[in-house]
């Protein structure tokens, strides 16, 4: 062994943690746990049945075509695909604005890789997605976060933070946020507060990265122009990936940016991949032309929407008051709000003990905040378990919360 094995190592291999949620998911793999922690989706959503035959006709057809490389940039047809997508939207994009990506994870790495030298700070919510502050606290990313409402980050408090930096001579790289269903708190951006934001943006001459993993399943109310719609000025790039909307385990991803960023982020991601495997993007074609998408899309969309309706039922009959939670109009997550002088990380190894779990809160606030959230997921458990899993955490919650006030007015 290497004498000084920790010299070694580089300073970004250094500034690597290893995620809290995927720590988390190592104690819930007993079948007995009920698991509102992974933001998996549901199993029964991914169409197996119809990519069985595709997926062989695709052989037959195409044969050693889809087993070669391919442009780092994606494939062609994949990529007028989804241009299309954004096009029919009413959204002005061509091929030099998108890249496709082994899952929208490696976007948030090359965004930090390209954009991030050690010591940039960055803007995110508090709180907002562990695997996004991760991959720039990676590049030896500064993380400021801006406090978050009812209709997601804080335009006030976003401009207080930029006027804050400035006063400290500091620019920020850029601004993080998820608008549509936000990870962890499922909070949606109306788009008056989009707008404001993207002032903000342009008035401080800061790129902003929209993060859109959920966009898509959306359950009521209507849906939001994307910050990337919004935009006049190359100001904006948008993360996107069919993880949420089609399966996880392809690991397609992309990225809508300008085109002088995409530059970068395509020669960065040589070093990387070379190319996002050619074979699952052949299949997200063929899929895509298939028509089953948009079918099998609904019905994950309906699955989702009656599993977050049984949760937030279970919980208006079982959670104890002074305990709060959003209620998303779509994604995969809800969170929990418990009363200031509780912590949601004594409340966690209870609850394991009771063979249920979460995510403590805590891990998604880069100011070592939000000690008294949680974050549930809906998507993944059944509603039968849903219903004991919640039983189980209500009954957990309204303990601790008795034996909290004992202790403060002992």
């Amino acid at each position: 062994m290497i004498s000084d094995l920790k010299g070694t190592f580089s300073h970004i291999s250094n500034n690597i943690k290893r995620s809290a949620i995927r720590e988390i998911l190592k104690l819930t793999q007993n079948p007995e746990v009920i698991s509102f922690a992974g933001g998996l989706p549901a199993p029964e959503s991914f169409p197996v049945d119809s990519l069985d035959g595709l997926i062989s006709t695709m052989l037959k057809e195409e044969g050693a075509a889809v087993l070669q490389y391919d442009a780092t940039e994606g494939v062609t047809e994949l990529r007028e695909l989804l241009l299309k997508k954004y096009q029919d939207e009413g959204i002005e994009c061509s091929l030099d604005n998108l890249i496709v990506t082994t899952g929208s994870q490696q976007g948030l790495d090359l965004v930090g890789k390209v954009l991030v030298n050690e010591g940039d700070t960055v803007i995110c919510g508090l709180p907002s997605y562990l695997g996004g502050i991760g991959a720039f606290q990676a590049y030896g990313a500064k993380m400021a976060g801006v406090p978050m409402d009812e209709q997601g980050m804080s335009a006030d408090l976003l401009e207080a933070k930029l006027i804050e930096l400035a006063e400290q001579g500091i620019k920020p790289k850029f601004i993080y946020v998820i608008p549509d269903f936000q990870n962890p708190t499922g909070i949606t951006m109306p788009k008056s507060r989009r707008i404001e934001i993207l002032e903000l943006a342009h008035k401080y001459d800061v790129l902003l990265v929209e993060d859109c993993p959920y966009r898509e399943v959306r359950f009521e109310g209507e849906a939001q122009p994307m910050m990337y719609e919004l935009d006049n000025d190359d100001h904006v790039l948008t993360l996107g990936t069919f993880s949420k909307i089609f399966a996880p385990g392809l690991r397609i991803g992309w990225i809508l940016g300008p085109e002088a960023v995409n530059e970068k982020i395509v020669i960065a991601k040589q070093s990387a991949d070379l190319c996002t495997p050619t074979f699952v993007q052949k299949i997200a074609v063929r899929y895509l032309k298939s028509g089953v998408f948009e079918s099998n899309l609904k019905k994950t969309i309906d699955l989702y929407h009656q599993r977050r309706d049984v949760m937030l039922s279970e919980m208006e009959k079982c959670m104890p008051k002074g305990v709060s939670w959003t209620h998303p109009e779509g994604g995969m997550f809800l969170f929990i709000t418990l009363p200031e002088n509780m912590n949601a990380l004594d409340l966690f190894h209870k609850a394991i003990e009771k063979k249920v779990a979460f995510v403590t809160g805590n891990v998604f606030y880069c100011n070592g905040g939000g000690n008294n959230t949680m974050r549930l997921n809906f998507s993944y458990v059944n509603n039968e378990k849903a219903i004991e899993g919640i039983r189980r955490l209500a009954k957990i919650i309204e303990k601790e919360m008795v034996t909290t006030e004992s202790e403060i007015f002992a």
